[in-house]
């Protein structure tokens, strides 16, 4: 994250002894990346986070990625997915797309997760309706409909649903953050920047739990281990630094909006290792008299993208079978745009009220099983409003 924030108790200064009122040491823990180079936090544990008892390797299927081939536009509903009563946000996720830079996956989750820690990169959920707590080393946050969770590298937490809690899923082969163009050389964000800090959520306060042989999920660059830990993992006392988990609404987001159509990057939330997150929100739409307010036809030459349909009424897709809870994919070699008539029919719009996430990949999406357990199988065709023959 880039800005600095203080939870709990620290010492005055930096890798100095910090006692706990029986006069034994917290155990100090850089959480860092890029080699000591970059953000980090430092954490204050009561028992040791290096103390391990046990490590099991962990089998683990999700089944296996297929190419999108023949290439042609795809949709997916995730209504049609379905999970057991007792899904959790963690084991119970279903793979829908992937590449060597990110797994995007949904789940439905009724139970609380194992504590997890994902190690090979940081993690972003986009909460589609229901709410949670993110139990985590840093502190507890409270989700919602709406809202972003970041999670970062080696971060371990804990899914807690409030009854039911569906959440989107990114896993990343590195770090997810805001665009590096919102921010000032020292991490703040700019005033052109359509989100701030004061839109930001972390742990407030410390989360701490008591006990013994607790068990650990870790992904891996090899797989899966389940770790036996000593002690509890969330037993930190107190941190601070710029690397954290948080939390940002989509509500939260300020649209840019021109005389004409703006292209995809203003609605740039976050970046990753080849992918970006845009966020298109509710918004007064363009203002010329004679500006064509929906999307124009265009051919993503680098990129796939995938959009997730979470409210309103997204106007270039009228007609199309998309609605709430839907996923369009529409592949790099594929010149894709508004279904028929939704150009005519935007003129003199004023204001859309449509919300939804994409995904923006810059290596092609392969399809999970998920994908083919939910595709609409029309939808390649609706531009043309016909199939093929036979």
């Amino acid at each position: 994250m880039p800005y600095y924030r203080q939870v709990g108790e620290i010492p005055h200064k930096r890798h100095t002894a910090f006692r706990k009122p029986d006069g034994g040491l917290y155990a100090e823990e850089l959480m860092g990346v890029e080699g000591f180079s970059a953000d980090s936090a430092l954490l204050y544990h009561r028992g040791l986070p290096t103390a391990i008892v046990d490590a099991v390797a962990v089998t683990e299927d999700r089944g296996s990625l297929t190419p999108n081939h023949p290439l042609k536009p795809r949709a997916f509903q995730t209504r049609d997915l379905k999970f057991g009563g007792e899904a959790d946000a963690v084991t119970d996720r279903r793979r829908l797309f992937g590449n060597n830079d990110v797994t995007i996956g949904f789940v439905t989750a009724t139970a609380p997760s194992p504590l997890y820690r994902n190690a090979a990169g940081d993690e972003l959920f986009y909460v589609h309706g229901g709410s949670a707590t993110f139990e985590t080393i840093y502190g507890r946050l409270e989700v919602g409909d709406g809202d972003y969770v970041v999670i970062p590298t080696s971060c371990t937490y804990r899914v807690v649903p409030h009854g039911e809690v569906s959440l989107f899923t990114l896993e990343a082969r590195g770090h997810i953050g805001p665009p590096k163009r919102y921010l000032s050389a020292k991490g703040q964000f700019l005033e052109h920047s359509p989100y701030c800090e004061r839109d930001i959520r972390g742990p407030a306060e410390p989360l701490l739990e008591d006990g013994e042989d607790v068990e650990v999920l870790v992904r891996h660059r090899a797989g899966l281990t389940r770790y036996t830990y000593a002690t509890h993992p969330f037993d930190v006392v107190g941190w601070d630094g710029c690397l954290y988990p948080w939390v940002f609404n989509i509500d939260d987001f300020e649209p840019i909006t021109g005389r004409v159509h703006q292209p995809p990057p203003v609605h740039q939330t976050f970046e990753g290792p080849n992918f970006v997150v845009c966020s298109f929100c509710p918004r007064k739409v363009d203002y010329h008299e004679d500006s064509i307010p929906v999307p124009y036809n265009h051919a993503n030459v680098d990129s796939d993208e995938l959009m997730f349909y979470v409210r309103g009424n997204y106007e270039a897709r009228k007609g199309s079978g998309i609605g709430i809870g839907s996923l369009s994919l529409h592949p790099s070699g594929f010149t894709h745009g508004p279904q028929p008539g939704a150009a005519e029919a935007s003129i003199g719009a004023e204001f859309f009220d449509e919300t939804a996430v994409m995904v923006d990949t810059f290596a092609p999406l392969e399809l999970g099983e998920a994908a083919d357990a939910s595709e609409d199988p029309g939808y390649a065709w609706t531009w043309s409003r016909r199939g093929p023959k036979g």
